[in-house]
């Protein structure tokens, strides 16, 4: 069974957007996986489509409210649907390498796109949704952030980039950065290849690939070597 992904949405025209082009477009082309996406919206019962309303004690902006949100989640995910749902939230657990490990090797996923001031946090409880961050910033909606988490989960499922090993070396799956990479031309504005990557000896290669990942991860990245 291929990877299925159910977006929960007020804006579905904005996908699939990136997620329908390259190799991540193709492999849904090739039904390696699948994208769906629900209108919000259309669980709304007044004649305005109303899915919001204000914060109780007070406050700026609009929290969506909790019984149309859930009416929309038991439509896309039914009881029996083993997919987990995900809420992107900026409150919410950092994404990591292992959590989309996990995602990649599941059914797929139901993702709730979220909008104003928040998600009435009943709803959260009640319909066990997991808070996924893409980083510490805020976005105006879920939406971009649901994308980037799809695009880290499907070009995991195989046979979306090709080859196993095209991304065994990549940065965070080894718990440290990736190694600077070089092609040809051997000078480019008065800059050389690295002499050992053209030396033909994979054992300095692999020694000299490890060395230049941990010096990255040391600089750039520390808390990832603790």
């Amino acid at each position: 069974m291929s990877f299925s992904a159910s977006i929960i949405t007020l804006f579905p025209e904005l996908f699939p957007g990136p997620l329908g082009t390259s190799v991540i477009g193709r492999g849904m082309a090739d039904g390696l996986w699948s994208l769906s996406t629900t209108q919000l919206r259309d669980f709304a019962t007044d004649r305005h489509r109303t899915v919001d309303d204000t914060p109780s004690g007070g406050g700026a902006g609009m929290v969506l409210k909790p019984d149309i949100l859930a009416r929309a989640i038991d439509a896309v995910s039914p009881e029996g649907d083993v997919r987990p749902r995900l809420l992107m939230s900026p409150r919410g657990v950092p994404l990591r390498q292992a959590r989309v490990r996990e995602l990649a090797a599941g059914p797929g996923a139901v993702i709730v796109c979220g909008r104003f001031e928040g998600i009435d946090q009943r709803v959260i409880e009640a319909r066990g949704l997991e808070e996924v961050s893409i980083g510490d910033y805020v976005l105006a909606g879920g939406e971009v952030a649901a994308m980037v988490l799809l695009e880290a989960v499907v070009r995991l499922i195989p046979g979306v980039l090709g080859a196993a090993e095209s991304h065994a070396d990549e940065s965070f799956e080894n718990g440290l950065l990736e190694y600077p990479q070089f092609t040809r031309p051997q000078v480019f504005e008065g800059r050389e290849i690295p002499a050992v990557l053209t030396s033909g000896d994979h054992g300095k290669v692999e020694k000299w690939r490890r060395a230049e990942s941990e010096t990255l991860t040391r600089t750039r990245r520390p808390d990832l070597l603790k």
